[in-house]
Formats: C-alpha cells, structure tokens, sequence
C-alpha cells in the first residue's frame, strides 16, 4: 500500500520473507490509494515463494461476487501448491470503496452470509448453475481454506460464529487487552453458536524498523486512514509506537499473552530493513 513500488521489490519482499522465519505472507485488500490488485499480488507471491503459507488478511466479501473470490481462492491455492490454508473475510468499512466498485454497502452484513454459502459449494464442486457444471480449479481441499472473521464488534463477531473458523483481531498499536478482549467476545460467541472447536486465534499490528521510525510510522497510518477524515487519521497516527526493536518484542509478547497463535506484522515502510531486521529479532526472541 506504498507509492512507488515496483516489480524489483517485490520479488526482493517475497524472496527474503520466504527465507526468514516467518510462518506467513499476507496482503490486505483496499480500493483507494497506490495500492497493488490483492488477488494479483498474491498470486505472485504464491509463485515466487516455495516455504510461507499465502493468507489474504482480507476480502472485503461484500464489494465482490462470491464465485469470483472462491474462483481465485482455489487458484491462488493450486498457484502455491497447497498454501493457502486460512483466508480472512472482512465486512469492511470504507463505504467510498464499495461505490468505486458500484456495490452496496448497505446490507452487506447479511448478504455475506450467502456468499460463504456459495463459496463452500463452488470449493465442494456443486453446481451454481444446473446443468453448468463446477467453476473453477480443483483445490488441495474440497471444503476450501479455513475461513477467518476479520471482525471488531460483538454482533458482527456473533454473526460471524455461525460460519467462520476463526477470528482475526486488529490491535494497531499491539496491545494485549485489544487483542484478548476480541478473543473473547470470539470464544463467547462460538459457545452460543454451539461450535466444536475454538476459534483460531489471529491477530496484527503495525510496525517499523526503518530509520526515523516514529515518524515514518505516524505518516503510513495517517495516510491509511486519511479517507476517513483529519481527526480521525492524526488520533489513529498519535496512537501507534511500535518503532523500535524493544517497542515490537512488546507487541509480539502482548500478543502471545492475549493468546494469539498467528500475528501479522504490518511495516510501515516499503524498505527491506522491515523484513531484514524483524527476522533477526525473532531468532533473537526464539
């Protein structure tokens, strides 16, 4: 989501994440500003890695046609030969987004529902249009990747328990009871749904390990949220300081008390350094 770059560094991006030791590589899904085609970018990544699972963090479901995402999904996945293991769909809330794209933003709650419907049954191989036969490539799986709720309040994270495999919570500054308090509202909620299993437990925040961090940081989350208004955009930019190696151990350890089994790191620059100096504090941190 960085003006700027190109073809050299993402093949340098991809190459060096998928040698550290990382678990994962990720791309989230935004209309406006310089970003990349999510779907595009993944694909590239799932042919240019051999090791990182490929995990869209995330679809905003509602902008698309759901045989259209499940159709890429099962590609990405026989792009990264099995990778694709979890999938994260969100509701989204930059309703500018959903008009560049001449969708609805209103009611796209409930009409996310049907559409995970209709992906498990383009993944199963059952037929969307009778007597059309199934759409789409063969995945590693027939019921298709995990699904994950990139959800925040307690009735989208309720609505989301009667078909999601799991939670993805956004602390943007890496804080433990952000984290923990969505989890639990996410364990709530799978128990009244009746649910076998716990949800899986994802969370993300952002970071930088470049040079004059703090401020690089400031103007990547400022520019994030500008769509949504000043006010807003310098609240959310003042209230991120994960710019220093000592600053990121206490996210990742904030995340691990909270219960996370997965984070996403999320640089706040397009530098090398982000990926560089992150895996070696991770060896370090063991």
């Amino acid at each position: 989501m960085k003006a700027g770059i190109n073809r050299d560094d993402l093949l340098a991006w991809f190459r060096t994440v998928d040698s550290g030791p990382f678990h994962s590589v990720s791309c989230g899904e935004r209309i406006h500003g310089p970003t990349c085609d999510m779907g595009a970018l993944l694909a590239a990544a799932a042919a240019c890695t051999e090791n990182v699972e490929i995990t869209p963090t995330l679809y905003v479901l509602p902008m698309h046609s759901a045989v259209e995402v499940a159709r890429e999904i099962a590609t990405l996945d026989m792009l990264s030969g099995g990778r694709m293991n979890r999938v994260a769909l969100g509701y989204g809330g930059r309703e500018q987004d959903y008009q560049a794209l001449g969708a609805t933003f209103k009611g796209r709650y409930g009409r996310m529902d049907g559409q995970v419907a209709t992906m498990r049954n383009v993944w199963s191989g059952a037929e969307i249009i009778p007597g059309c036969g199934p759409i789409g490539p063969q995945g590693q799986r027939p019921e298709g990747p995990a699904l994950l709720a990139g959800a925040i309040g307690p009735k989208s994270i309720e609505r989301c328990a009667q078909w999601a495999d799991g939670l993805y919570a956004w602390s943007g500054n890496g804080e433990t009871e952000e984290l923990a308090n969505a989890f639990a509202l996410a364990d709530a909620a799978w128990e009244r749904a009746e649910r076998n299993e716990k949800p899986y437990r994802m969370g993300g925040f952002w970071y930088t390990l470049a040079d004059n961090g703090q401020q690089k940081l400031y103007d990547y989350v400022y520019e994030y949220l500008d769509i949504a208004g000043p006010e807003i955009a310098a609240m959310m930019a003042e209230s991120v300081s994960r710019s220093s190696a000592d600053g990121v151990r206490e996210a990742l350890d904030n995340a691990e008390a909270a219960g996370c089994e997965e984070v996403f790191l999320v640089p706040a620059t397009a530098e090398l350094v982000e990926i560089e100096a992150m895996a070696e504090l991770l060896l370090k941190r063991g």
